[in-house]
């Protein structure tokens, strides 16, 4: 294990490094973590001054190479619109840089298998986000879905949805939507708590053709909602429910339902507070406090520093990336053409047992463990 610090270097320096991850990078050094942040990018060069404010008077640059090429970045924070998350997570792997891509990894299959490729052959890491999987909620979920407390997984659903941004013009173009930038959550944890999904089908639609984006009427490029259906193995549906249309909602993020019970996380599966469970042998719904309140979704930055340091791998996985990539591309084209899909990637799961918990047998089933028809 190294004490050596994990240098970053940021490369888009919008809302999301100004707020989400400088409070992260804070956490991390308030908890003794050793880690500093030595360059940034952003195609903006008036974001320099954002950046000397948080992080000093370091080197900023418009031309993220020379953050990815710089002998003083050991992991690459890629934070920029999603369009470009494939090019600059490609050229971190080559330059032999660890690599934290926002979601989605890339904006489409093709660049996303090369990334694949690319992060199988390094000696770095590529850790993709969204991250839910590591906070404390989800485990628990997982932990008392797989050990039988609700019985034999039968049917899942997620929700995750907002009225969508009225800045960024990108969120709206080709290559943005809905579906890459919140559903993605809801993917990563269904096939996170049931398995890879083997098909997917879709109904994908422009609601509201044209917004005002950056104080101009713009025509949207993709679709604005969406619900895609996933088939897991063993029989196992689920729903993932997403837009740019929803003003308010008040239903839980995720929704697993079992031959014995239902278990439900409560909040966003991105900003989780607590769960209920139902289970037919108690007759009455159990209703569990978050209970880490304060866990951020950048936590993903925290797990990859540690990692790094202790020269371990990272719980999510670029197979798991790519295989949400190809779920969300693939219901898109199941949207415009009215035919489901077959996954053609797959991945292994991470477990959550803690010491003395075992798997219980014939819950959930996937390709890693054997299919059940």
């Amino acid at each position: 294990m190294t004490t050596v610090p994990v240098r970053i270097g940021i490369v888009g320096c919008g809302s999301v490094m100004r707020g989400p991850y400088t409070n992260q990078i804070r956490r991390m050094k308030a908890a003794g973590m050793q880690v500093e942040v030595t360059r940034a990018c952003d195609a903006m060069a008036d974001r320099a001054q954002a950046v000397r404010e948080r992080f000093g008077d370091i080197p900023f640059s418009t031309d993220y190479r020379q953050v990815v090429e710089a002998g003083d970045v050991d992991l690459v924070l890629v934070l920029t619109a999603m369009q470009s998350h494939g090019e600059i997570a490609k050229a971190a792997l080559r330059a032999g840089k660890h690599c934290l891509v926002e979601k989605p990894m890339a904006p489409t299959l093709e660049e996303g298998a090369e990334l694949l490729a690319l992060a199988r052959q390094s000696q770095a890491i590529l850790h993709p986000a969204p991250h839910v999987l590591l906070s404390p909620t989800y485990q628990t979920i997982w932990r008392r879905i797989h050990r039988g407390d609700i019985g034999q997984v039968l049917q899942a659903r997620a929700f995750y949805g907002w009225n969508g941004p009225s800045w960024g013009q990108w969120f709206y173009r080709k290559g943005g939507g809905p579906l890459f930038d919140l559903g993605v959550y809801n993917v990563t944890s269904l096939t996170g708590l049931l398995g890879p999904a083997r098909r997917v089908t879709a109904m994908t639609a422009q609601a509201r053709p044209e917004r005002i984006v950056d104080g101009e009427m713009i025509r949207i490029e993709t679709e604005d909602s969406a619900h895609v259906l996933m088939e897991h193995d063993g029989g196992v549906l689920s729903v993932v429910s997403t837009g740019f249309t929803y003003q308010r909602y008040r239903v839980p993020a995720i929704e697993v339902y079992g031959s014995e019970g239902t278990i439900q996380m409560l909040g966003d599966d991105w900003d989780p507070d607590g769960y209920e469970l139902w289970q037919n042998s108690t007759g009455a719904w159990q209703i569990y406090d978050e209970t880490d309140p304060d866990w951020p979704w950048t936590d993903g930055l925290r797990h990859l520093v540690a990692c790094v340091q202790a020269g371990t791998r990272p719980i999510i996985t670029p197979e798991h990336g790519f295989h949400v990539l190809e779920i969300m591309l693939k219901a898109m084209d199941a949207g415009r053409t009215g035919q489901a899909q077959t996954i053609e990637s797959t991945f292994t799961p991470p477990t959550f047992f803690q010491e003395g918990e075992q798997r219980a047998a014939h819950l959930v089933h996937d390709r890693t463990s054997g299919r059940i028809d």
